[in-house]
């Protein structure tokens, strides 16, 4: 049976509930999904309350946003404690750099000349952790893109006018954090230059997975990640990256899955960290 363990809700920036998420993975026939929004554990419950009635497991997870001199790289935990105090401690802080971030991105816009406010932003992501899709909405929304992508490549992408810089919090203490919740981290859909710098120190710190399947991956970088699982013994993991059906331009829910196995092997490895 088929997984997909990588997969975004309303809680960040999905534009499906939870609810929503899981009641489309049921009717897809997946056994099992991961909701993995970035730096908040807030569509774990809800997912799973939904799940209750239905034949598909939910597996708690998140997708922990870290700055390398290379680049941006994202960490999956799986099967953390999701009441552990310092992992709390350090999603809250994310959450204040994430608006802090967004505030300091509209306000270089207005500078410009483009007249959106942060108000509308920040409604716009709702109860959400805020981040730059949602600016891009707003943008959007306001007529100064036609479309969402275009708002990256002309405004808020690396590199462009209104870009502010992430919050600096490394890969390695993201993985250091998830270990020490008890829970199972995996580099997430790793660029190929970034994945040969980084893997070493990954695996020191406490790496146990790696992003093998990802609609962002050829059929040459798969087969070179695979070589990176098994020289590093690590869990081969994959999913469709899913952020909703009003996101066009993404991959669809169970577009890219795994087997079951990949869920067993993320469990018992958790077991392990908790022993």
């Amino acid at each position: 049976m088929a997984v997909d363990l990588h997969v975004h809700t309303t809680a960040s920036d999905g534009t499906d509930s939870p609810e929503e998420v899981v009641k489309r993975a049921w009717r897809l026939g997946l056994e099992a999904i991961a909701i993995t929004d970035h730096d908040v554990l807030e569509g774990i419950l809800p997912a799973q309350k939904e799940a209750r009635d239905k034949n598909i497991d939910i597996v708690p997870g998140v997708e922990l946003s870290t700055v390398h001199e290379l680049g941006e790289v994202h960490i999956l935990g799986y099967y953390m404690d999701i009441e552990d105090t310092k992992l709390l401690e350090y999603l809250n802080m994310f959450r204040r750099a994430r608006v802090e971030r967004i505030v300091k991105m509209v306000n270089k816009l207005i500078d410009m000349g483009i007249g959106i406010s942060r108000e509308r932003v920040f409604a716009i992501a709702g109860s959400g952790a805020v981040g730059r899709p949602h600016l891009a909405e707003a943008l959007l929304e306001a007529g100064f893109v036609s479309s969402m992508g275009e708002a990256f490549e002309k405004f808020i992408g690396s590199g462009r006018p209104a870009y502010v810089p992430r919050f600096k919090f490394s890969p390695v203490e993201a993985v250091k954090l998830i270990v020490s919740a008890k829970g199972v981290p995996v580099l997430a859909h790793p660029g190929m230059d970034c994945a040969a710098v980084v893997m070493g120190d990954l695996v020191a710190a406490g790496l146990q997975g790696i992003e093998v399947y990802h609609p962002s991956h050829d059929l040459a970088q798969t087969g070179i990640f695979l070589e990176m699982a098994r020289v590093h013994s690590l869990i081969i993991t994959g999913g469709s990256d899913y952020h909703g059906v009003q996101n066009f331009d993404r991959s669809p829910l169970g577009s890219v899955t795994v087997s079951y196995s990949a869920v067993e092997q993320l469990k018992e490895r958790a077991r392990l960290n908790c022993s």
